[in-house]
């Protein structure tokens, strides 16, 4: 029985899976806001209290860079220490991995319902791919082929500073260049990200907005998923929201296209996060692939890398996937021990 858990800025997954030939059946999940707990412990002892549950084995994807099993979580005050979780469950074995890798640990077993493909490229076998996750933060990661299997890599490269493409995005920067002094892809394309956005249409392009919907926003527990149902409204949409949208959308496109440049992801590029998923009509329109794809004189070539978004509770698969490899791993090691 594997604990996994795919923690994030606002929401927590925790569930525990069976796994028979290499294939992992859900047992039970449950998922829990982040902000209301003080740390994944508390979390953890309340979800295996209530499953009546005890794992054998147990990992846990967290946003934010992991350092000798330990992380600082991105957009949580906490510190996850993984002795003191293997403490807690009282287990001999509890990894901890960046969310990134996680999810990019679940790619290589996806299955077509996993998936929405935005565009069928021509994959080669075996190359590079890459994922890039926009959720209440920036997250990016990619796979490489090793020793017969991909191997998946954590970043941080959400954190990468902001590049704009045209004359609205400069504006955008200048914009968010009053309040920060460091403006990452993070702050202009992700949960975050959305709402500095918006107030750049509100306060600076002055873009029209009917009073209602300005308060509603205003009001709103959490502004970004307020301004996307605003933008996706088929009966009145928010103009200003969808130029928010719209903009966002452009820019995830492109940096999407520059961390497959960079990772050379002719395997594909995998989008994730609950930011892409609340997002998904918009990036099925032109908007997002045009971005993708305006690389110069290597445009011809990013036409030819897939793109697909997953819609599944894949960082959950990929840290049981992980936490499985390293116990099998770890089974072979002792077993040589005993040998020797």
């Amino acid at each position: 029985m594997i604990l996994a858990g795919d923690i994030g800025g606002t929401h927590s997954r925790l569930a525990f899976f069976d796994v028979l030939d290499g294939h992992f059946n859900l047992v039970s999940g449950s998922v829990f806001p982040s902000r209301d707990y003080r740390g994944l412990d508390e979390i953890v002892a309340q979800f295996v209290s209530s499953a009546k549950l005890r794992p054998d084995m147990a990992c846990f994807g967290i946003a934010g860079p992991v350092r000798n099993g330990r992380v600082e979580a991105s957009n949580l005050p906490w510190i996850v220490d993984q002795a003191s979780l293997r403490k807690e469950l009282h287990l001999e074995a509890v990894d901890l991995l960046n969310d990134l890798e996680a999810i990019a640990c679940a790619v290589p077993g996806l299955r077509p319902e996993d998936v929405e493909t935005l565009s069928a490229g021509s994959p080669v076998e075996q190359a590079n791919m890459a994922v890039f996750a926009p959720g209440t933060g920036l997250g990016e990661a990619f796979l490489t082929w090793e020793g017969g299997e991909y191997r998946a890599h954590s970043s941080e490269g959400g954190h990468a500073d902001f590049g704009p493409t045209d004359e609205i995005q400069i504006r955008l920067l200048q914009f968010m260049r009053r309040q920060f002094e460091h403006v990452s892809y993070e702050h202009v394309c992700s949960g975050v990200g959305i709402p500095h956005v918006y107030d750049f249409f509100r306060d600076s392009e002055k873009t029209e907005e009917r009073p209602e919907i300005t308060e509603r926003i205003a009001m709103a527990g959490d502004r970004a998923k307020a301004i996307i149902q605003a933008a996706l409204d088929p009966a009145a949409a928010s103009l200003r929201c969808i130029a928010t949208v719209e903009t966002v959308v452009s820019i995830m496109g492109s940096e999407a296209g520059n961390l497959a440049l960079k990772v050379l992801a002719m395997g594909g590029v995998y989008l994730a996060g609950g930011i892409a998923v609340h997002l998904e009509p918009v990036l099925k329109s032109p908007r997002f692939l045009q971005a993708f794809r305006r690389k110069g004189r290597f445009a011809e070539l990013m036409s030819r890398i897939p793109v697909h978004l997953m819609t599944g509770k894949v960082g959950l698969a990929g840290a049981a996937a992980y936490g499985l490899k390293r116990a099998l791993v770890a089974k072979t090691a002792a077993g040589l021990r005993r040998a020797s």
